[in-house]
């Protein structure tokens, strides 16, 4: 062994204090909360973004009726700003409420379906044909049961965020070792101590992948139903429904530009209390 050898391979003095890691705020720390700023990370989303708006406006030039300049789409944002976030909100106060409807009924059907196997064998194979169901041709039935207000928009939202939430759920509180099963058993844990402590801490982890797609998914479904539930009287579904009968594109992308961003918006709510709640998984290192 050489002397360079031993000098990189000699152990540290006695006392000495092991190398600091770098601040949260540093950029040379991995998961700094201001990595945003180099421009390995933003330059390759803005020059994706500039590239579709000129194959837009390349577009806009070759298919007028097709798609409209963005100048106009942003000159109906700017000018109509109000009737666009009061649309936005009649829509997300729906989706958020048939989502939550929605969630309630899947986790009690898979905390069910996942404690008792004959509930789950009854359970599931209608859950499947409910979510092959196209909903579209259902709203008028339901229409005519529940009337003309929010209650039928709130039952299509609901059901179209079911089976994503039922499935994982099941998924993740049938998913626990067996081995941890029988430590609890052998101290006499009672069933809901094991659902408690065991079954749904190991499914919050599928549960969250699952609210990661419904909650984009809400705003589709709340879309949906106001464009397929007659009688909607707000909502940007029935903007763009109504743009679209009088032939206004700008009103009909900048109502779907909106979506988009409520979209995203609630992907990253999510995504941030999946942070907060599961900072010990190894899905949020």
């Amino acid at each position: 062994m050489t002397v360079a050898d031993e000098r990189t391979t000699a152990p540290a003095p006695a006392g000495a204090k092991p190398p600091a890691e770098p601040s949260r705020f540093s950029l040379k720390h991995p998961r700094s909360r201001i990595a945003w700023i180099r421009p390995a990370v933003w330059l390759p989303l803005v020059v994706m973004l500039a590239i579709l708006a000129g194959l837009w406006q390349w577009g806009a030039h070759q298919l007028p009726y097709l798609l409209p300049p963005l100048s106009e789409v942003g000159s109906s944002l700017s000018g109509n700003f109000a009737y666009y976030v009061h649309n936005a909100l009649v829509t997300l106060g729906e989706a958020t409420a048939g989502l939550g409807m929605g969630f309630v009924g899947a986790f009690v059907l898979a905390v069910l379906t996942s404690e008792f196997p004959l509930v789950r064998r009854a359970v599931m194979p209608v859950a499947v044909v409910l979510n092959v169901t196209p909903l579209v041709a259902v709203a008028p039935a339901l229409v005519v049961a529940f009337g003309f207000g929010p209650m039928p928009k709130l039952i299509i939202t609901g059901l179209i965020c079911f089976f994503p939430i039922l499935i994982n759920t099941a998924t993740g509180l049938r998913s626990v070792p067996q081995q941890v099963l029988q430590v609890y058993r052998t101290m006499d844990a009672s069933r809901v101590e094991l659902l408690w402590h065991v079954r749904v801490p190991n499914a919050l982890p599928y549960l969250f992948a699952a609210l990661r797609i419904v909650f984009p998914l809400s705003i589709i479904g709340a879309v949906v139903a106001e464009m397929s539930a007659s009688g909607s009287t707000g909502g940007l579904g029935t903007a763009i429904s109504v743009a679209s009968s009088m032939n206004q594109l700008p009103v009909v992308y900048a109502s779907i530009l909106v979506l988009a961003v409520m979209g995203v918006l609630l992907l990253l709510a999510v995504t941030v209390v999946e942070r907060r709640v599961l900072h010990w998984h190894d899905s949020v290192s």
